[in-house]
Order: structure tokens, then C-alpha cells, then sequence
């Protein structure tokens, strides 16, 4: 029992370590060697994804109203 007591400091101790240096090792990173986007790029970006998002909800959207007219057709479903 008394070796558990001794080596269970040293194991925390150890990973400690480990995140320590893992964290320094990922701020570096973040810090020199990643490549950020401009504004103006992020910009243009952000307007690309949202009028890609609009089109393809409208594609479901008039997907979904077609197939329900057809499926009211089928099914006699008219009220």
C-alpha cells in the first residue's frame, strides 16, 4: 500500500506535465503557425453559407409542399 501512496503523486505529477505542455504546445500553434482569414474574407465567406443555407431550404421547403400534394392526391386526403 505504502508504493500506491509514493507512485500516485508522481502519475498526477506526470500528467500534469503532460497538459501543461500539451496547452503550450496548442497556444503556440494557434498563436504562429495557424493562417487566419481577413475580414473581408470571413465576410464573404458568411454571405456564401447563408445563401447557400436559403436555397437549400427552400429546395426542402418546395420539396416538402410537392410531395404532400402528391401524397394528398393519392391518399384522397383533399379537405
Amino acid at each position: 500500500m505504502h508504493n500506491r501512496e509514493v507512485l500516485l503523486p508522481v502519475l498526477m505529477s506526470r500528467k500534469m506535465e503532460r497538459l501543461k505542455l500539451y496547452l503550450i504546445e496548442s497556444y503556440n500553434e494557434l498563436v504562429n503557425k495557424v493562417t487566419w482569414p481577413t475580414w473581408s474574407n470571413l465576410q464573404g465567406s458568411t454571405v456564401v453559407v447563408l445563401v447557400a443555407s436559403i436555397i437549400l431550404s427552400l429546395v426542402i421547403f418546395l420539396m416538402d409542399v410537392i410531395s404532400k400534394g402528391l401524397l394528398d392526391q393519392v391518399y384522397g386526403l383533399n379537405s
